[in-house]
């Protein structure tokens, strides 16, 4: 089961908030070792105090002011331990306290930058509240809704203080409603255009169309449209023009009737969406409207029309407004008839507020992103000098005059810092494949060579009894090298968590007239209980992660980083397990080159 709270007494702690107080412990006393065996040794002393700021620089990332804290603690522990060693000598003594207050300077430059961020996110609160869209935030593991503005409750006719003590799967109208958008977000994390009913307060039903996106983890942003006046409008579909415009004139979606490449009629939305007259819309290309930069992917979507093909799927654009203002519109179409002649019913929902409120959202992970990326590089800078002594000291124990303990306490540090290094590598692959700027060098292969390279490499055969099932005339496509680290992880994965004596199978299917192929990884480990299959994929987070976490020293990203790099070949991992008995985590990948968009 995930850890969502812990309670002792009075105190609750939410379980996110103790698997890092866990993390920042370990690594703290790993730091605090590390320098005691140095200073005891009379070796490394200066160096060793750079590990610290592996901690502390969490620490204040994940909470600036309890960063500080850590911190504090970490200098006052280095000072003892150095004092201990090093009095009566001054030169060491003031080098050690120099050090000791750089790490509180540095818990403190990054809590400052921390908590400017997070004070631009504040400035945004606004757009939220005020937003023209209704937004809620809805926690993904139990779909309960943590924040909801007025336009959203405004919508169902219920409050905010209302909508905030119900859980989102509720608001559905029917339970097909409900079974739809379990799909769809177990498929998509990240999706826009999904029409469905909601239930209002009096229980009559709301056609809305939702668009949601992870923000952080455990926490889903969701936009809603009130689309009750186009889901109406379409089903008109009649020429009878008065009709048309006794339901039209007080949508709040602007609705056009576009014939022959010219529009017939504009409702009152639309006027005051471009902020032209009447008289100066109708007859004119709805291109005219249109920012330049969008007409040429403006012309290929409404050549469609005239081949009669109703849009699938929303398009959005950018329109200019008489004043010059820039305005984002949502755009769906459908086939009418129109004074007796086919015509063309085209729906805008401005959704320029809620684009700027995504744009913000993307600007603050870009910045959070650069955090990252730019601790990684420095924390990784200093570990490489600490590699090459620690291997240094210990490729020549007895010529350094190290005694056996300290021997085996170096070599636990060497352990520690090799696995912060391949924790530092594996944050930095995930800042990159998160960003997009990633690039894919694909070819065509045989698989099975592949599979026989990634078992030698990782030395799997010495760890587990191993079972492989993938005939030599299996060729697939993709980039070599990243689906070497996929199936690096998920094997790694499968013998860390498996129950001697370790039995791993690697097996490929693939139908005659199957579209993919199917790589599956079988093991016969501890199992993960179902509720949990999503939220292993997402960083940082490992089934029962406050226990298996220490156990297995992981930190759970590599699943992230195989799920990502995997979605960029345009497939998908899926996982089948039974708790105790074992579980089959399955690479499906296209067994045709997949092209990206420019």
């Amino acid at each position: 089961m995930r850890v969502n709270e812990v309670r002792t007494g009075s105190l609750s702690l939410p379980g996110t908030d103790l698997v890092r107080l866990v993390i920042i412990a370990v690594l703290a006393i790993l730091c605090i070792a590390t320098s005691a065996a140095s200073f005891a040794s009379g070796i490394l002393a200066i160096i060793t105090s750079q590990l610290f700021f592996i901690p502390i620089i969490y620490a204040a990332y994940v909470s600036p002011r309890k960063g500080l804290y850590v911190a504090a603690t970490c200098s006052l522990a280095y000072q003892t331990i150095g004092y201990f060693y090093s009095f009566p000598s001054p030169v060491s003594l003031v080098s050690i306290t120099g050090e000791a207050i750089l790490f509180i300077v540095i818990a403190a430059i990054i809590a400052y930058f921390m908590e400017r961020i997070q004070s631009g996110e504040l400035k945004y609160r606004t757009v939220f509240e005020n937003s023209q869209l209704g937004i809620l935030l809805f926690n993904d593991a139990d779909f309960s809704i943590k924040q909801s503005n007025e336009k959203f409750a405004a919508m169902l006719n219920y409050t905010v203080d209302e909508v905030m003590t119900k859980f989102l799967l509720d608001m559905f109208l029917s339970p097909r409603e409900k079974s739809r958008f379990l799909e769809r977000f177990g498929k998509e994390k990240t999706t826009s255009d999904f029409e469905t009913r909601l239930a209002a307060k009096d229980g009559s039903s709301c056609w809305v169309n939702l668009s949601w996106g992870q923000i952080s983890v455990g926490t889903v942003s969701c936009s809603v449209v009130n689309i009750n006046a186009r889901k109406l409008a379409e089903k008109l579909n009649n020429d009878n023009m008065m009709k048309y415009r006794q339901l039209t004139e007080g949508s709040p979606t602007s609705i056009l009737i576009v014939q022959n490449g010219f529009i017939r009629f504009a409702n009152p939305s639309f006027v005051a969406f471009v902020e032209y007259s009447p008289a100066e819309i109708t007859g004119k290309s709805l291109s005219a409207f249109i920012e330049p930069g969008n007409l040429d992917d403006f012309n290929k979507f409404s050549e469609k029309w005239a081949q009669k093909y109703p849009a699938k799927h929303a398009k959005e654009f950018r329109f200019v407004s008489k004043t010059g203002e820039v305005k984002v519109g949502s755009l769906f179409t459908n086939q009418v008839i129109h004074m007796g002649n086919p015509a063309t019913l085209v729906n805008i929902v401005d959704i320029t507020e809620k684009q700027r409120l995504e744009d913000q959202i993307h600007k603050d992970n870009e910045r959070r992103r650069g955090v990252i990326v730019t601790v990684a590089h420095e924390l990784r800078t200093p570990l490489q000098p600490i590699l090459g002594y620690l291997n240094l000291l210990l490729s020549d124990a007895d010529g350094f005059g190290i005694k056996e303990d300290t021997k085996k306490i170096l070599e636990r540090c060497l352990t520690s810092v090799d696995r912060e290094r391949q924790i530092i590598n594996q944050m930095l692959d995930l800042s990159v494949l998160e960003s997009g700027k990633l690039q894919l060098t694909t070819s065509t292969f045989p698989l099975a060579p592949l599979v026989r390279n990634v078992l030698d490499a990782g030395e799997f055969a010495a760890k587990a009894e191993l079972t492989v099932n993938i005939e030599d005339s299996i060729q697939v496509t993709g980039d070599k090298e990243r689906l070497f680290s996929v199936l690096d992880s998920l094997l790694s994965n499968a013998v860390n968590f498996s129950k001697p004596p370790r039995k791993i199978g690697i097996f490929y299917r693939s139908a005659v007239g199957d579209r993919q192929h199917h790589i599956s990884i079988r093991d016969n480990g501890v199992g993960i209980p179902q509720d949990q299959f999503s939220s292993i994929f997402e960083p940082f987070q490992l089934a029962d992660g406050t226990v298996l976490s220490r156990k297995y020293e992981r930190l759970g990203l590599s699943l992230s980083i195989a799920k990502n790099i995997v979605q960029m070949h345009g497939g998908s991992i899926s996982v089948e397990s039974v708790v105790n008995a074992g579980s089959t985590f399955t690479i499906h990948l296209p067994k045709e080159e997949i092209h990206h968009d420019a």
